[in-house]
């Protein structure tokens, strides 16, 4: 069976390694890195370990987001929620840390974050917290999982913001102008109201953008 096509962010990391001295801590980093599928829990112990000594510096990049995104080939935000998941079982939960060290399954790193979130920002009670811990530790659940109920114990479900409702409407809108097409004998006015409709909300959609941006 042929191997997969490599992507562009591990051909770009293989070629920065090709520079390095094996040895090196920078080295190690993009090894952990080009494996990121297999354990997460490394790539997170070694990028606190390059934030925390400023080592990105000496590697010639402005902060350690633009070593992430430039190097080790992350977003910002993954890079946030690794570090954040790998320093929360370091304290917390040293015994599944462990199992992630000797690469045995381990719960997305997104869901241990959230734990982390939780225990934090003390958004939850000591019992909401443990029925959260129980479903990301001890059931092990997917993720989609796992966030559904994080928001439902944070509150977080909420109703849609104006924006949400826009872009929605949007696409309802979008996807009812196709259906209309498809009718024989339409009236010419319908096709042109819906027009006009997708139009004012492109508009207003486009406003919010450039809020957003600014």
């Amino acid at each position: 069976m042929r191997n997969a096509p490599k992507t562009k962010g591990e051909l770009v990391i293989e070629q920065i390694m090709q520079q390095l001295d094996p040895a090196s801590p920078r080295y190690r980093v993009l090894t952990v890195a080009h494996q990121f599928k297999s354990s997460w829990v490394e790539l997170g112990e070694q990028l606190n370990i390059v934030r925390n000594a400023g080592e990105y510096s000496t590697w010639g990049y402005g902060s350690f987001d633009d070593y992430c995104r430039e190097e080790v080939r992350i977003k910002k935000d993954t890079a946030i929620k690794l570090t954040g998941a790998y320093r929360y079982l370091e304290k917390e939960e040293p015994e599944t840390l462990s199992r992630g060290r000797q690469m045995e399954q381990i719960p997305d790193f997104r869901s241990i974050d959230m734990l982390r979130q939780a225990r934090e920002e003390q958004q939850l009670s000591d019992e909401q917290f443990q029925l959260l811990r129980d479903t990301v530790i001890e059931k092990e659940r997917s993720h989609p999982t796992v966030a559904k109920q994080f928001r439902e114990l944070t509150g977080q479900n909420v109703a849609p913001t104006e924006e949400q409702l826009l872009r929605q409407s949007i696409s309802t809108i979008r996807r009812l102008e196709g259906q209309l097409q498809q009718l024989p004998n339409l009236p010419e006015g319908i096709l042109t109201a819906c027009n006009s409709i997708m139009d004012e909300l492109n508009l207003q959609n486009a406003q919010f953008e450039e809020k957003t941006e600014a």
